[in-house]
């Protein structure tokens, strides 16, 4: 190879230019140079001149202050605020292009790297070439492809200045000294008719970028890989780029010399020289001969050894990363801020991300600032650079005043505090977050605070804070509270904390399962909750006519309406009656896909949308109906008692004497009766069969009934009873088993000692208490488990009925039979703060040995069955209690379940993997997430990390939280909380007419299908149909069906089909009923309950004459709902 083409060999070319044989590498060289220097000084002066602005701007504005201090408004402020918000927008614009969160970003990340790479290719060809040469530019194809590739470097380097926020830090970085020195010799080259093979090998440094790119491909998720990746592509590219400088000045000579002292080296010839050297092997066979090349060589030797021999890139990428996390946040015009602190690590900041950027919420304009003591590791930097257009990490304390004012705290829109929720002691764990809590507010009192705490008992601490207000948004999402309530609330309605766990989580619908209960469960998992004003058009409507009108034309949800945002007086009426009438500015919750789909309701028009069928073509029309206001994103708080009967302030009620009295039917202006209730099945039991009173043998003698005085807390929205110790509600196992009233119960397994931290079992007991339930429909609870663990906890249970203790251990059998497992309405499987284990594995031993331990057990008198050799056709059920004269009417009507894999159960798991132990007949892959397995699915399993959503719910709509908080605590108010904070326990007594109108309000019940007002919608009816008769004859709001998994097509088979169900969130109006679903819905306080109370009268009737009650129909002789064999 030589430096240039001789004056014979230029003649030889015949290219027309005598000159072709001088050196022009002085042209290429300057023109990167210039663009370099050039930029620089522009952007310095630039800078200088927007302070010098901004300063002149901030003296105009302390000069337009009157003598009281207003502000007066200046038209040049306003003109420079709108251009701000023009330039964050464009930049805003440029960084969605360049990053790798949406597709466009990561085709544009994904292309210029590999494009980088072609150049780096061309340059290698090339390098066989002389170092200056001339060229056709319309013959020569490899320079027009590196000619494209350029001009898309350049448009890419754009994008990146402008998004970038630190303009002479982005001019001055290697990525952009990379297109100084090979973009412009390029366009040169054009001008000159040769091209320079100069600095081109520079390409290679993009090398580096591979990681980043696998990276925002998800190819590298651990630690290890993405520091091996780093490790080799810096060893690799500090090779390339070595051995492409030696090449150049080797090739080209010294300029001193007159380029006279060249060396014919290719650049492989190059690299192997980089090799040697850097192994220090050092063979001699070739060598530097250059003044330039062995200077570099000089300072290369020292360089490489130091670097590679003791991993130097990490520990400069360690030292250099202090100071990136170390700054101050600059907040972007236009746009807000919230800050994340507490408990930062990779899953629960990746969970928190996850449900607060998705897809399906409306543009959010809002940047995260992750704020923790220490530094991230390599997975949460992996995390961030995949969101860095709206994420920024800080490092810091929150608890320092100073670092909060790096952060911008007092600009932040609002603070969430994370909480570890496996942590080994959470009364600590919470006291640290109430601290955090403390520093917030002392540093800005006004900020938004939404926390993280895991007892329910430590909230009553934040109300100690004088600045702690949660009428102005301020919240805390108790862990144990919610965990508790849903398990609570899936004893009343089996399924129905699955379904309220995906509305409130962020999740699309899933595609590709082949099974048909999977694709009905997933597109249900689809459902959230949004809020929305009502269209105008609703005006004057009862809220059945909108609930009918918005599911059968907007295919739409509705399931509660609020009214007067900006009052503090507002009310949420969930499901209210024909009595409520919609008022201009209504805001509905509704349950649908996507934020889009509920702007439906806001747009919909009765004039222009009326004959319209497809939901897509209803939009903003421009008719005088039409909506004319703004639409707000943020609402403000909702403060809710959740009394659905209450007179609701902007709520319009037909006749308002009505209120608190039976339902008038408004149907088309016919007011003709009153709503009539088909005859609920409440888990396996018409409400006239629930026990009427107290528990086993009378323990504790609560034993109050309807027809006695109502005990109620001072909030009335709990049954009270009387303080009981307690020994006097110990039962003993012999005790236990001879006493037939433990019939339709509920049974918890508890673990732990007296040394095991509180698991809140009043969070549990309060939903299945709450006073819009009827004394005799309140199941008894029978707690298994260490008496001296669950007395830490009795002084919060000890004044609701029907509460009972057996000293004993859920692991034991003889146990579990006293208190009739098999009979009760649900076994509640729930775990202990038990995080000492290394294992997080075996986090979850008690409870999965637990239940496999109820599946495994019979209930049978005899064992013949077991030893039958087709152990298909065993029964899933047993016959009919026989009646007895000591037993109560109940009793004989009700079936318990044959073998314990048919006992209703729900299991409380800390890790997440381990729900594939419970189920060994599913297919679940390990790695599959946990709302996509059947356990979860079918409501019989349930982790504490399905609350991770709830934050970011929380912050978008806090109105959404209340509503779903009233659904499962069973109406725990903030003067509940108050009272509970005086340490003195739940006060109540007889009712008083204050308090028993707050009974008045909606419950969650399951109505069944194979029988009573509805079995004609059974096997092959519309869902659609039995909503809008539920709704509009009943008052009864279905939001889903509870179906079993198996539903053989025929009835010849050899299988006997599983007993499990799956939930199925808000189906379409065209899906299909079957006789054994189970509906979810929403019903009155006092639904049904008429005829109970006619039949409970004549009972007892018969039983003062000494009458013989007569047998139950046949029709009623069921067993539990959820173990309804539909091959019986």
């Amino acid at each position: 190879m030589m430096k240039n083409l001789t004056e014979e060999e230029c003649e030889e070319t015949n290219c027309g230019k005598p000159d072709c044989y001088e050196t022009y590498w002085w042209y290429f060289l300057c023109s990167s140079l210039g663009v370099f220097i050039s930029g620089i000084v522009v952007i310095a002066l630039v800078q200088v001149i927007a302070q010098c602005i901004a300063n002149r701007q901030e003296q105009a504005a302390d000069g337009n202050r009157n003598v009281k201090g207003v502000m007066v408004a200046d038209p040049k402020t306003a003109t420079s605020e709108e251009s701000m918000n023009w330039g964050t927008e464009v930049k805003d614009w440029a960084a969605g292009l360049i990053s790798a969160q949406t597709t466009i970003g990561k085709v544009l990340v994904v292309a210029y790297f590999l494009m980088s790479m072609g150049s780096y290719f061309f340059y290698l060809v090339d390098s066989y070439k002389p170092v200056e040469w001339c060229f056709d530019l319309k013959e020569d194809r490899l320079f027009q492809t590196d000619l494209a590739f350029n001009i898309f470097f350049l448009l890419y380097f754009i994008l990146r200045f402008v998004a970038n926020q630190e303009k002479l830090w982005c001019w001055v970085s290697i990525a952009s000294i990379v297109d100084f020195f090979t973009i412009p010799p390029i366009f040169v080259s054009i001008v000159l008719g040769r091209t320079w093979i100069g600095l081109r090998f520079l390409r290679a440094l993009r090398l580096m970028q591979l990681s980043e790119v696998l990276q925002f491909l998800r190819v590298l998720k651990t630690s290890n890989a993405i520091k091996v990746t780093n490790m080799l592509t810096v060893f690799l590219t500090v090779m390339l780029t070595a051995a492409g400088v030696i090449h150049l000045v080797e090739n080209s000579g010294d300029p001193w010399e007159n380029f006279s002292n060249t060396q014919d080296l290719s650049y492989f010839t190059c690299l192997y020289v980089v090799v040697v050297t850097m192994s220090t092997v050092g063979y001699g066979d070739i060598y530097a001969q250059t003044t330039c090349g062995r200077c570099f060589m000089t300072f290369f030797i020292f360089g490489g050894l130091a670097i590679f021999a003791s991993y130097t890139p990490e520990i400069i990428e360690i030292i250099s990363s202090r100071n990136i996390y170390g700054g101050v946040y600059t907040k972007e015009g236009g746009k807000k801020h919230i800050v994340v602190c507490g408990h930062i690590t990779y899953d629960s900041v990746s969970n928190f991300l996850k449900d607060f950027l998705h897809k399906d919420r409306e543009d959010v304009n809002v940047e995260i600032v992750i704020f923790h003591t220490v530094e991230p590791d390599l997975e949460l930097q992996a995390l961030f650079k995949r969101y860095f257009t709206q994420l920024e990490f800080f490092k810091g304390s929150v608890l320092n005043s100073l670092d909060l004012d790096r952060i911008k705290l007092a600009e932040a829109d609002a603070c969430i505090i994370l909480c570890d929720k496996y942590c080994t002691d959470s009364d600590a764990e919470d006291a640290a977050n109430i601290m955090r809590v403390i520093s917030i507010k002392n540093c800005c009192a006004r900020i938004r605070v939404i926390v993280q705490l895991m007892q329910y008992h430590n909230k009553a601490y934040l109300l100690n804070i004088p600045s702690w207000n949660w009428q102005q948004g301020d919240d805390v999402i108790c862990v144990a509270e919610l965990k508790l309530g849903f398990i609570a609330q899936s004893c009343l309605a089996p399924g129905f904390s699955t379904i309220m766990a995906n509305l409130f989580a962020m999740r699309s619908n899933s595609e590709g399962s082949n099974d048909l209960w999977q694709t009905d469960y997933l597109n249900g998992c689809g459902n959230e909750m949004y809020t929305e004003y009502l269209s105008r058009s609703f005006t004057g409507m009862t809220f059945p006519e909108v609930t009918r009108l918005c599911f059968d034309k907007l295919k739409l949800l509705l399931i509660a309406v609020e009214t007067n945002v900006d009052s503090e007086t507002s009310t949420i009426a969930i499901n209210p009656g024909p009595h409520v009438k919609i008022q201009d500015q209504t805001l509905g919750f509704f349950i649908a896909d996507s934020a889009l789909e509920v702007k439906r309701a806001f747009y919909y028009c009765r004039s222009c949308h009326g004959d319209i069928r497809e939901v897509a073509q209803i939009k903003q029309c421009s008719c005088d109906n039409a909506n004319k206001r703004r639409r707000n994103t943020y609402h403000r708080r909702i403060f809710s008692r959740a009394s659905i009967r209450t007179p609701v302030k902007g709520l319009k009620y037909t006749n308002q004497s009505e209120v608190g009295e039976s339902i008038p039917l408004e149907e088309n202006g016919n007011s003709s009766g009153t709503l009539t209730f088909p005859d609920l099945k409440t888990n396996g039991m018409s409400q006239h069969q629930s026990s009427n009173g107290s528990s086993p043998s009378n323990k504790g003698q609560d034993t109050n009934s309807e027809s006695d005085e109502i005990l109620l807390d001072t909030t009335g929205m709990f049954h009270w009873t009387p303080s009981r110790p307690i020994h006097s509600t110990v039962v003993k196992r012999e005790e236990a088993a001879k006493d037939p009233s433990l019939n339709g119960h509920v049974v918890v397994c508890l673990f732990g000692d007296k040394d095991t931290p509180k698991v809140g079992l009043r969070n549990f007991v309060m939903p299945l208490r709450a006073s819009n339930f009827h004394y005799h429909e309140l199941k008894p609870i029978v707690f298994i488990g260490n008496l001296e663990f669950i007395s830490h906890e009795w002084d919060m249970l000890k004044n609701f009925p029907k509460v009972y203790i057996l000293n004993g251990s859920p692991l034991n059998r003889a146990d579990l039979r006293a208190v009739n497992v098999h009979l009760c309405d649900m076994c509640v499987i729930l775990s202990t703060n038990n995080f000492s284990v290394e294992d997080q594995s075996l986090q979850d031993k008690e409870t999965i040995l637990a239940s496999l331990n109820i599946k495994a057990m019979t209930f049978d008198d005899t064992v013949s069955i077991l030893q039958d050799k087709t152990p298909d056709f065993m029964p899933s059920v047993l016959p009919p209690i026989p009646s007895s004269p000591h037993q109560p009417q109940f009793a004989r009507e009700r079936c318990g379940s044959m073998v314990g894999a048919n006992v209703p159960m729900i299991t409380e798991l800390v890790n997440d993997n381990n729900v594939q132990f419970l189920d060994q007949d599913d297919d679940d892959d390990p790695d599959t997430e946990l709302y996509m397995t059947q356990p979860y699915a079918c409501g019989t399993a349930f982790a504490v990390s399905v609350l991770d959503s709830l934050m970011s719910a929380t912050y978008f709509n806090d109105n959404a939280l209340t509503l779903i908080r009233t659904l499962i605590t069973g109406g725990a108010t903030p003067e509940l909380e108050q009272i509970l904070a005086e340490g003195r326990g739940m006060l109540g007594g007889p009712a008083s007419p204050e308090t028993i109108a707050n009974r008045d309000r909606c419950r969650v019940a399951q109505l069944p299908l194979y029988e009573g007002s509805f079995a004609t919608y059974a096997d092959g009816g519309m869902y659609g149909d039995l909503f809008v008769e539920a709704i509009k004859n009943y008052g009864m709001l279905c939001f889903g069906l509870y179906r079993f998994r198996d539903n053989p097509p025929t009835a010849d088979i050899t299988e006997t089909p599983s007993a499990k169900r799956y939930v199925i969130t808000n189906p379409p109006y065209e899906f299909v009923l079957k006789s054994t679903d189970l509906v979810f819905c929403l019903v009155h306080f006092d639904g049904g309950n008429q005829q109970k109370t006619k039949k409970k009268k004549k009972r007892s009737k018969r039983n003062k004459e000494g009458e013989k009650p007569p047998p139950p129909p046949q029709d009623m002789m069921y067993h539990h709902h959820q173990h309804l064999n539909p091959m019986a």
